[in-house]
């Protein structure tokens, strides 16, 4: 049996070098961002995703692994995966460029953090209206795929727990649909190693599954998102 106490220590360890860390890289990304070209931005948003990472390694113990890396296509996709926590956020964000993340519009109010995701080209939905954000993602979402951009799409809408997956939204779906752009499925377990809003991270390797691309062609959003969720269930299960 792990010792909650020791696993405690480790987290608060891992969230002493985290915080001040994403403090200090979101500042310097502000203030270089007007210096920087598009993919110096990237390589420097990467430097701390790898840094936390590496750091959660170290602290924690929490280790990953890629299968199907290759699936990703250089042409702009809707990356839909599973939501367990901030982890999966953290790695996706450096697996494609240029990429542009869903997020509830009051997370960039967020000191430092918030205000360098501003600069990113983010797709800030207000979920409190429910209607206006699937057009707010429709309308951002293909203007972002016609610049070039892929999106990330988390369709359970919240965090779950490790384990269970919520039923998808269409959201995802028909932007694939509107934007003619194919869905890359992800899955993972993240949620085993960084629970949702738990303080305390277990120690463990966390398996991120990407799947081929689905094309969109004659499919309705319905369809896609049946086939998409319905894969990421079977890779869950399979683990």
């Amino acid at each position: 049996m792990r010792n909650p106490a020791g696993l405690f220590v480790r987290s608060l360890v891992f969230y002493l070098g985290y915080v001040p860390t994403t403090i200090f890289m979101s500042a310097c990304f502000i203030l270089l961002f007007p210096l920087l070209p598009a993919r110096g931005r990237h390589v420097f948003a990467s430097t701390w995703c790898n840094t936390v990472l590496l750091w959660l390694r170290v602290s924690c113990g929490v280790t990953y692994q890629i299968i199907g890396r290759e699936n990703i296509p250089e042409q702009p996709v809707i990356i839909i995966s599973n939501h367990q926590s901030t982890w999966e956020t953290i790695l996706f964000y450096k697996l494609k460029f240029p990429v542009s993340p869903i997020l509830k519009k009051e997370l960039m109010n967020i000191p430092f953090w918030g205000w360098a995701m501003r600069l990113q080209k983010p797709i800030a939905i207000d979920r409190s209206q429910p209607r206006e954000a699937v057009k707010s993602l429709l309308t951002q979402g293909v203007d972002r795929i016609k610049q070039g951009y892929s999106v990330i799409v988390f369709p359970e809408g919240t965090r779950s727990s490790a384990g269970e997956v919520r039923r998808f939204s269409r959201g995802g779906a028909r932007l694939a649909v509107a934007a003619q752009a194919p869905i890359v499925p992800i899955a993972h377990n993240a949620g085993d190693c960084w629970p949702a809003r738990k303080f305390m991270k277990q120690p463990g390797n966390i398996r991120v599954v990407i799947g081929e691309p689905i094309a969109v062609s004659a499919q309705n959003a319905n369809e896609l998102t049946e086939q998409t969720e319905r894969w990421i269930r079977q890779q869950l299960e399979l683990r």
